[in-house]
């Protein structure tokens, strides 16, 4: 049994614009083709998507999910490491709801709660794989010493910054601001300033990055989904791209 594209993407909640690109970089090429050369989708090709989507809701750019899916493992053995990477997913989210309604409940009763028990399942070293792979071990190690020594005030302190500085790229990219304007390029001034801050950044040691990691940094915020939704989605990303290349191509 094969399906239409049309199909395929309605149950997989994609587009079918997203199939046919997924087709042209080699990912996911459709197992035949029907009336007027509409693709069509076989169980194999259905199995392979969804794979694709597991490992983009892992993180992972198209790039390395197309290494993984070649490597030559047995279908059933690389859904079995899929599950248990959701078994562990669904535990986090789990201990996160759980945190959540004991302070909900801390608060409403006014009684006081530790901070381990608001902060259980919130672990951002679960993004140590993907740091290590694109800056390097180095990296990871001096960000997430530096980190953990902020100390729970100083953590919420640096979360504070950083979705303010989100808020102000926002703000400018729906007003439709230009991102060679003055306006813009101090907000470019300040990203890469913040940027610098953070210990394990390239550059971090004189105080500002190179040019090339925040030109690549402002390419990879409009590639990167969970970057460009910080941004408000893919328009403001290109925004905030467009202001960091002219600020880097200017002062760096």
């Amino acid at each position: 049994m094969s399906r239409s594209i049309q199909d395929v993407a309605r149950l997989a909640g994609v587009s079918s614009r997203t199939l046919r690109h997924y087709d042209r970089i080699g990912l996911l090429p459709p197992s035949g083709t029907g009336h007027g050369g509409l693709r069509r989708y076989d169980d194999a090709a259905i199995r392979r998507l969804q794979r694709i989507l597991l490992l983009r809701e892992l993180g992972l750019p198209l790039a390395r999910i197309a290494e993984v899916l070649d490597t030559g493992t047995d279908e059933a053995t690389a859904l079995r490491g899929h599950l248990a990477v959701l078994h562990d997913e669904r535990g986090r989210i789990d201990r996160q709801i759980a945190s959540v309604e004991r302070t909900l409940a801390a608060l409403t009763e006014r009684r006081p709660i530790m901070a381990e028990e608001m902060l259980d399942g919130f672990d951002h070293t679960q993004y140590a794989d993907e740091v290590t792979e694109r800056w390097g071990a180095d990296a990871y190690r001096e960000s997430d010493a530096w980190w953990r020594g902020l100390g729970v005030e100083g953590q919420a302190d640096f979360r504070e910054k950083a979705e303010a500085l989100g808020r102000a790229w926002i703000d400018a990219a729906q007003r439709g601001v230009d991102p060679a304007s003055p306006e813009a390029q101090t907000l470019a001034a300040r990203h890469v300033e913040w940027l610098g801050s953070i210990p394990g950044t390239p550059g971090a040691d004189v105080g500002h990055p190179p040019k090339e990691y925040v030109v690549g940094l402002a390419e990879m915020y409009v590639a990167d989904e969970r970057f460009a939704a910080h941004y408000g989605g893919a328009d403001g990303a290109t925004f905030v791209r467009d202001a960091l290349r002219a600020h880097a191509e200017r002062e760096l």
